[in-house]
């Protein structure tokens, strides 16, 4: 059994989609859309608790660049900000393969990946700004795990929850979990109703006025 498979939050969480949640965040005043991290592939699905790892230049001689995955709990999302470098890549195959075994949901990446035909052979979640082949060995470093770090211009931290899908990557933040997720399932009751009045033939303008579409994303 996965760790996360009886944290009801990231249960939840997995049951929205990113929209959902980022009109959720936006009425909250969250920032937390992780703006042009992109999944590999649009069939990609990932939701769990973030493994954070921060990066910086190499310095001389070098650190390491992903021995930290041994200690990555399962169902974790690893999260790395790289600093949206896209001059050399953080992550690939070697990782791919031991992620998928140990049971980690995904990987996110402020910055780019490679070796990217097995993870979309694997169906093993790879969210980043672009994919190139040139190591980063020598090039960078991890400098801690498990601290603060920005990917996409929003915050996360160690155990907020990622969640991904073919639009993209949402953080929600583990202080205020609850309420983004309860924002979030109103929302999309409300747009369920929308959609089944409009199937029952009402006009769409009519079934948004009254069912309040347009204040679901308004601050509050």
């Amino acid at each position: 059994m996965s760790e996360h498979s009886n944290d009801r939050n990231v249960q939840r969480a997995a049951n929205l989609d990113t929209a959902s949640i980022s009109d959720a965040l936006d009425r909250l005043g969250i920032a937390g859309q992780c703006h042009a991290i992109a999944p590999v592939d649009s069939t990609f699905r990932m939701t769990g608790r973030a493994f954070t790892v921060l990066y910086g230049p190499a310095q001389t001689p070098p650190g390491t660049v992903g021995d930290f995955i041994d200690d990555v709990p399962a169902a974790s999302v690893v999260v790395i900000d790289n600093d949206g470098c896209s001059n050399a890549t953080v992550w690939g195959d070697i990782m791919t393969e031991l992620a998928h075994r140990r049971g980690i949901a995904g990987t996110v990446i402020d910055g780019i990946c490679r070796d990217v035909a097995l993870c979309t052979e694997i169906g093993y979640p790879v969210y980043s700004r672009g994919h190139w082949m040139r190591t980063g060995k020598d090039r960078v470093q991890v400098e801690a795990v498990n601290v603060p770090v920005n990917i996409g211009g929003a915050r996360v931290k160690a155990g907020d929850i990622l969640r991904g899908d073919a639009d993209g990557v949402v953080v929600v933040p583990s202080e205020h979990e609850d309420k983004v997720l309860d924002v979030a399932e109103e929302i999309e009751r409300v747009e369920n109703r929308i959609r089944g009045a409009v199937r029952d033939g009402a006009r769409l303008d009519d079934a948004r006025r009254e069912f309040g579409y347009h204040a679901l994303q308004s601050r509050k």
